[in-house]
């Protein structure tokens, strides 16, 4: 129901589930489990769930079905995928998912073996991948922070992120309150005052989408006060004086007006950071959701290097590794046929060859379904995503989904996406799929193992459907059974599937300072504060920032008529981003989306607590509910994302009322290496509802 990691009991009677609790020999979330986890059997056995693979009778998005049978689905996607390969080249089929689930991999093997290149997810751009991106540009691998050890972090520098409500990756929240127990001190960067926020030690109340001025302003007061670590700095770093000229401007008072954060919080929040020892840097998905992307997590990469707590006990560690590389494939594909892929021409670190998980660019995806160009995309099959609420601009993408000759969606329920398809496969769900997985993700310090205990009607694990598919296109690889591909992935650690179903997890010792060994791997051996591979590529090798493209600075007379900052995206505790609405215990506890604002604000645009209101930007207007609360700025309002209304029998199922995305920008500018557009910090107006 996410891709957090938390261990589980399952308890069955006459093969059916009975009850879900936390796992107390779990080595991450040691029994604590969350409100989603609790409600996995209003999951599995909802009566909403598809059983049986559907084929569209009447028009697209009309919402007429019949059943099918398997072979008759699978015979049918793989013979309109043949036609359209013939026709217009393996190009014009794209594959789309959603987050990191069982099938992310899998989904991308599919993929290349397919010989498209065009695979695509809402979160490539803007989720995860480019905080992995920078920090492997700056110290070759994926920093987190150190919770398990015995040494805990003194300081924990959050931003962007609130784990004390999120379990993203494997990153445990649970195990960030057991650190604050143990007296660790929090830093917290936020324009909310969320959960995490409340209970710092600091809190920095960020307008939405300086991140970057922020982070170079702190940077700059540990240079010139001496608070960075000298020994490690010469030894294990490039670029430090480049840095030093970089941020030769960026005071505190530089930053204060462009940050709304006062100099002596920043100067605080430096000083705090750098000498209390060791410190860890928890860094969230705000950061990566602005044509600023990169340079934010660079600035923050940078930062964390300059402390020195680098693979120590209890400061920012790089994992173990443990199972081997997932076998996606993208050896396979010809040099020009990852030159072909929709956005590798611009975007090198999201599309191009030297990208970590090369991806195509959504936007671009989806224009070339409307138009054509720069070459026909006539298909999308999509695995665990609801496109229309995920993707900026939802209008366009509808748009791009009528056009296409052929869209499959391999989903748990009729979603809105899944009401525009031709055919719908049921998908298996958490409980109804074999899995081994490696956390904290791209850390992979713990292996753990999923069984199948469930079977709901005739639905199928995602990576079964694609291998299927595969066989039954006759491709020249990835036919191979799951399996065997886990037996190799778990090959290291000496033992396989059966073996692992056994011992439920495996954890890998951590060994630290290992750069010391064989250093870092970057190109210099060492953290690169100035990148060379962003030098290489023709990117700025230095963290910089940038005003916004919307912003109260870069359009003020946009701003005279849209005088209020969005912010949106926040993770809710029983929602995970489009899911979950269905499920009764969870819809209890969230039943409306609520947009926060402060008192202030409201009173000036007569809103009372709970009145349904309006919140429009450029691109179009929603609806939500007003809750009050003095954790904003009077400038600054904040709507969740993902709401729809299953409940709703129309086949758009309200997708329209209340989803963020209606608000959000699809359109450059771009992050010039990731291409990420800007879907925070956009300039909106709200108003009450007559």
């Amino acid at each position: 129901m996410c891709h957090g990691g938390c261990g589980v009991l399952v308890h069955t009677q006459d093969g059916r589930m009975t009850r879900v609790e936390g796992d107390p020999d779990s080595p991450l979330s040691k029994g604590d489990l969350c409100a989603k986890g609790l409600a996995s059997l209003q999951h599995v056995y909802n009566p909403a769930r598809i059983q049986h693979p559907l084929i569209r009778t009447g028009e697209r998005g009309e919402g007429k079905w019949k059943n099918i049978s398997w072979d008759e689905a699978l015979d049918a996607i793989a013979a309109k995928i043949n036609k359209i390969r013939e026709e217009y080249g393996n190009e014009a089929i794209a594959i789309g998912q959603g987050t990191g689930r069982h099938h992310f991999a899998f989904t991308i093997r599919f993929a290349n073996a397919l010989g498209t290149p065009n695979w695509c997810a809402p979160g490539q751009a803007q989720c995860f991948l480019p905080r992995v991106t920078a920090s492997k540009l700056t110290f070759g691998d994926l920093i987190v922070c150190d919770y398990y050890g015995k040494t805990k972090p003194a300081c924990i520098l959050v931003w962007g992120h609130n784990p004390v409500h999120t379990n993203p990756d494997g990153e445990m929240g649970f195990r960030f309150l057991d650190a604050l127990k143990s007296g660790s001190k929090v830093i917290t960067v936020d324009p909310r005052l969320s959960e995490t926020a409340a209970i710092s030690d600091l809190w920095l109340q960020i307008r939405p989408g300086t991140d970057a001025a922020l982070a170079l302003s702190m940077i700059k007061v540990i240079i010139d006060e001496n608070l960075y670590d000298h020994r490690f700095v010469s030894s294990w770093t490039v670029g430090f004086e480049e840095l030093r000229e970089r941020v030769r401007n960026c005071t505190p008072q530089w930053a204060e007006p462009i940050t709304w954060i006062p100099a002596g919080k920043i100067v605080q929040a430096a000083r705090m950071f750098a000498t209390t020892k060791p410190a860890c840097l928890e860094w969230g998905v705000a950061l990566e959701q602005t044509p600023n992307c990169l340079q934010n997590l660079r600035a923050l990469a940078v930062l964390t290097a300059l402390t020195g707590d680098i693979d120590i006990p209890g400061g920012n560690i790089f994992g173990m590794h443990a199972l081997l590389h997932f076998p996606t494939g993208y050896d396979r594909l010809a040099p020009e046929v990852h030159d072909r892929r929709l956005g590798a021409d611009r975007f090198k670190l999201l599309s191009g060859r030297e990208a970590l998980v090369p991806s195509a660019h959504a936007p671009t995806v989806f224009r070339a379904m409307i138009t054509g160009e720069p070459y026909p995309v006539k298909a999308f099959l999509i695995f665990g995503n609801n496109a229309l609420l995920t993707y900026a601009n939802p209008r366009e993408v509808r748009q791009a989904l009528l056009a296409l000759d052929l869209l499959v969606v391999t989903d748990l329920y009729m979603t809105p996406t899944a009401e525009m398809a031709d055919i719908v496969l049921p998908a298996a769900s958490w409980l109804e799929v074999n899995l081994v997985r490696g956390y904290p993700l791209r850390a992979e310090n713990v292996v753990l193992v999923q069984q199948k205990i469930a079977q709901v009607g005739e639905a199928r694990q995602d990576q079964e459907i694609m291998i299927d598919l595969a066989r039954r296109l006759e491709l020249p690889w990835g036919t191979e059974s799951l399996e065997a591909i886990m037996n190799d992935q778990l090959d290291p650690l000496g033992v396989d599937f059966e073996q692992m179903k056994e011992k439920g997890f495996v954890s890998v010792p951590q060994k630290y300072l290992k750069y010391q060994d064989s250093g870092f791997a970057t190109p210099s051996g060492k953290v690169e504060l100035y990148s060379s591979v962003l030098d290489r590529l023709g990117y700025d090798p230095l963290p910089a920032y940038a005003e916004l493209p919307e912003s109260p600075v870069s359009e003020p007379e946009l701003y005279k008529e849209y005088p209020l900052i969005l912010t949106t995206g926040t993770k809710s505790p029983v929602f995970f981003h489009s899911e979950g609405r269905q499920i009764p215990y969870l819809r209890e506890i969230e039943a409306d989306p609520l947009v926060d604002i402060n008192p202030e604000t409201a009173e000036k645009y007569g809103i009372e607590e709970g009145n349904w209101i309006w919140i429009e930007t450029l691109r179009g207007k929603i609806r939500q509910k007003a809750r009050l609360t003095n954790g904003i700025d009077p400038r600054v309002i904040h709507t969740p994302h993902g709401w729809w209304f299953p409940e709703q029998s129309s086949p758009d199922h309200g997708l329209w009322q209340s989803n963020a995305n209606m608000l959000t920008r699809s359109g450059p500018p771009y992050d010039p290496a990731m291409g990420t557009c800007q879907l925070r910090a956009l300039l909106c107006k709200i108003y009450a509802e007559e």
